[in-house]
């Protein structure tokens, strides 16, 4: 293990949060970075690091990220928000708030890629070059992809709701709170979506709350899911579906929301024999389908489906004449879950590798085994918490001091609603966070 460099990343942590972007008008740069979500954030400054440590120093402006947001968000934290436990104003910092003097950065979003040149084109029509290309640029949420969605979530007395969106998941936590019986209704969509199990941890929470309150005998809770089960690694899954059964949740698998009737409290679903049903809802949680953004769907360094195409173990595109390509986080093509625990894990490789194929012309010896974590929160001081590898394999950091981790331990419910936002603000978008390896980067030699 190589400690990170504690004293910068210390003053880091101190200031970030103070500094001004360090915007540029350079137009070729030994490495872009983009997107300014949790991994292009964490790879950007963790690849500075890595030349530095290793004496072949890169110079400040040396490496850019482009992204035109003007926030950034801690994602995971707004389940916290839908389930009452914190405001939504805690998971939002500026942008420009977060970027070190030593990063560039361009506010402006990619519209094309150009690998053949090594270049992108911005939304304005900017050219810029690189050596080194990360791409980090998340995932689309199609919210007009099912009818009636938009509207529902706009109107404040809909009882519709979704804790994927900052500006609604505290509408959430007042439909939730509100409820005094009637039918809450959670939704999950077939296919990719960011942390799979966070439609139903809202869902888990929401009946601890109907219960502690004293509405439970009031309220029926039902899961509609377009998977074929709780949960995709099995070991969770069949802990999590005789929980439902024990808690008297409902459950209707392969059914997918297609549509939503606000004025009628209406929901219909698609099943797997192409028919549709219909229920009547009170309030409903919905997680809208998700899919690749457009820009790098029809794009040539995109798969068939639309996802940055790289290798699974090295994150560097699968095309050799794509070579200085890497990518990571929710817009790779990677086979696991699209979580900022996997960013976690990805980062550090791909920074090895990319600092290999620049000094060296040829990858290193790190490799990702598609390590992931979801914390399943249960209810109110319990959470399951739910680590796995490639193949749905279950890969337990605690198990061996703690136990089976598909028990509900108070412990994980404050990592979850304490410790790695802390994490995620002081050091993972600093690039000095490695996942399962804390704050010592993993040595691949």
């Amino acid at each position: 293990m190589i400690i990170a460099r504690t004293r910068v990343s210390s003053l880091l942590q101190g200031h970030a949060r103070r500094l001004a972007s360090t915007t540029t008008t350079k137009d070729k740069f030994k490495v872009v970075v983009v997107g300014a979500g949790s991994g292009g954030l964490a790879v950007a400054n963790q690849i500075y690091w890595r030349f530095k440590d290793a004496g072949k120093s890169l110079n400040p402006g040396d490496i850019v990220v482009l992204d035109a947001a003007q926030y950034h968000y801690y994602q995971p934290g707004w389940t916290l928000v839908g389930a009452g436990l914190r405001p939504k104003s805690d998971f939002r910092r500026p942008l420009a708030s977060l970027f070190p003097s030593h990063i560039s950065h361009i506010p402006e979003n990619v519209a094309t890629f150009s690998p053949g040149t090594s270049s992108v084109a911005t939304s304005s029509g900017r050219k810029i070059e690189y050596d080194a290309l990360v791409v980090a640029a998340g995932l689309k949420i199609n919210w007009d992809a099912i009818p009636g969605l938009s509207p529902a979530l706009a109107d404040p007395n809909s009882g519709v709701s979704s804790i994927y969106s900052y500006d609604v998941c505290d509408k959430v936590w007042k439909d939730i709170d509100h409820l005094q019986s009637g039918e809450a209704l959670f939704t999950q969509p077939a296919g990719v979506i960011k942390c799979a199990g966070a439609p139903q941890k809202i869902m888990w929470m929401a009946w601890d709350r109907f219960r502690k309150t004293g509405r439970g005998f009031n309220i029926k809770v039902d899961f509609y899911t377009g998977m074929p089960s709780m949960f995709s690694v099995k070991k969770y899954s069949e802990a999590l579906d005789a929980l439902r059964i024990q808690r008297g949740i409902g459950a209707e698998f392969q059914h997918n929301l297609v549509s939503i009737d606000a004025g009628n409290r209406k929901a219909t679903f698609k099943k797997a024999d192409g028919t549709t049903v219909d229920r009547e809802y009170t309030i409903l949680h919905v997680t809208p389908p998700m899919g690749p953004v457009d820009f790098i769907k029809k794009s040539e360094i995109a798969d068939a489906t639309g996802w940055v195409a790289v290798d699974q173990r090295t994150l560097r595109h699968v095309n050799p004449n794509f070579g200085n390509i890497f990518a990571l986080g929710d817009c790779s093509s990677l086979p696991t879950s699209k979580t900022a625990a996997a960013i976690t894990s990805q980062a550090p490789v791909l920074t090895e590798n990319l600092f290999s194929v620049m000094t060296t012309g040829n990858v290193s010896n790190a490799r990702y085994d598609g390590y992931t974590s979801c914390p399943l929160l249960t209810g109110y001081g319990e959470l399951m918490l739910a680590e796995f590898k490639y193949g749905l394999e279950p890969k337990e950091s605690f198990a061996r001091y703690l136990g089976d981790q598909t028990a509900r331990r108070k412990l994980f419910y404050h990592f979850k609603k304490d410790l790695f936002p802390w994490v995620y603000w002081r050091r993972m978008v600093h690039g000095t966070w490695f996942g399962p390896s804390g704050v010592f980067r993993p040595n691949f030699s």
